[in-house]
């Protein structure tokens, strides 16, 4: 009996072992999946029908396909603005408008036709989206009257002296404005700052490579002078 009782034991515990593998590499793969987020997931009727809507409304500054047209308006399909732009801030950018700048409000269109056509604009995803974490991030505690010398130095060139973008002359939009920001977080700017908007005029301005290497401080004290500009509108 023992003679045999070896080898039985033997494959029992093989067996066992065999299914603690596959469990442990199953578990493996399911937790890959729920930690790696992708690109938001959006009704598709609802994104055909937007895209009737945007062009009945919205072409005529922000392009085919919404890609935007420096000095006139801004891409609402580059990747990385997607990957962070929550849905409340574009609802009332389109609702809303943007007061003192070429962006009209369009509350007209109803909240359905501004829901459609948002999901128009997410549909063109393809970054994994990142909006709950950029937006939980600090906020910005800096120094106002540095951020001003280096809002001056780094980003007027584009945004204007004040922010006030395209009516400036300048080719970047008008952060310095309340109807910007207003809706959103510091979060969403200090992380347009570090890594910028690939084929536009923002470029990242941390790291070696970038336009200016700014620190992390030098990035919060740009936002909080911004925070201070709309009064100079």
């Amino acid at each position: 009996m023992k003679h045999h009782k070896v080898p039985l034991i033997g494959l029992l515990v093989i067996a066992i072992l065999i299914t603690g593998c596959n469990k442990d590499s199953t578990n493996s793969t399911t937790s890959g999946k729920t930690s790696v987020k992708g690109p938001p997931v959006v009704d598709q009727a609802l994104a055909f029908k937007g895209e009737e809507i945007y062009n009945q409304n919205c072409v005529f500054c922000h392009q085919e396909d919404a890609i935007g047209k420096p000095g006139i308006a801004p891409s609402l399909t580059n990747k990385e603005f997607l990957s962070i732009a929550p849905v409340d801030f574009l609802y009332d950018t389109i609702a809303e408008g943007r007061p003192g700048t070429g962006m009209p409000p369009f509350s007209h269109l109803g909240k359905d036709n501004i829901e459609s056509i948002i999901a128009f604009i997410r549909g063109h995803a393809v970054l994994p989206d990142r909006i709950k974490e950029v937006d939980k991030q600090a906020d910005a505690h800096g120094d106002a009257r540095l951020g001003e010398q280096w809002f001056h130095q780094v980003c007027s060139t584009c945004h204007g002296p004040d922010g006030n973008g395209y009516a400036a002359g300048g080719t970047g939009t008008a952060i310095g404005k309340k109807g910007f920001l207003s809706k959103v977080s510091d979060g969403f700017i200090r992380t347009t700052i570090k890594e910028g908007r690939s084929n536009t005029r923002m470029l990242a301005f941390s790291g070696p490579a970038a336009l200016a290497d700014l620190s992390d401080q030098e990035i919060d004290d740009i936002i909080t002078y911004l925070r201070t500009v709309p009064s100079k509108n």
